[in-house]
């Protein structure tokens, strides 16, 4: 891994700190270009580029979904499991107030307020996922048992 071309971002810190092996992987990001984009720019199956989506339940309170990047969240499904009434994703300006990151480049590692952190189960059997590592056109490729253990997320079935 050159240092010289990994960004270091907030998530790339966490990631050091925790002993966790990964690999940077930057791309040319296009706006409102997602998972299709970047899994296009790495190669690899859209299923293996997980998404970080900050959302807020009905009282405001923020939380972070980890979906597949060729899925959807289903709210409805979301919030039944979570106990709340309602989830809804937040509008980009107050996800990146709670996150730290600018939507397009939002990591889960590193916030810059502690968020629960809800992830679809089936991404836990993946051998290696791609997640944006803090930085738009920026992904790192990790161990899904390195995120577990890392973020140690609530798994759900949400995935519309």
């Amino acid at each position: 891994m050159s240092k010289d071309k990994t960004p270091v971002t907030q998530a790339v810190r966490v990631l050091r700190e925790h002993g966790v092996p990964f690999s940077p992987h930057l791309y040319a990001y296009e706006e409102k270009g997602g998972t299709t984009v970047s899994a296009r720019e790495l190669g690899v199956d859209e299923h293996v580029v997980i998404k970080t989506l900050v959302m807020e339940d009905e009282h405001k309170k923020p939380l972070i979904v980890l979906m597949h990047g060729d899925r959807e969240v289903g709210t409805g499904m979301l919030a039944k499991q979570i106990g709340a009434k309602k989830v809804n994703p937040c509008d980009p300006k107050t996800a990146d107030k709670h996150s730290g990151y600018q939507v397009g480049g939002t990591s889960p590692f590193g916030t810059r307020h502690a968020m629960p952190v809800y992830m679809e189960a089936s991404i836990a059997e993946l051998d290696t996922l791609y997640i944006n590592g803090g930085k738009r056109g920026f992904l790192v490729a990790i161990s899904a048992a390195d995120l577990v253990r890392v973020l140690k997320p609530t798994l759900v079935n949400a995935a519309a």
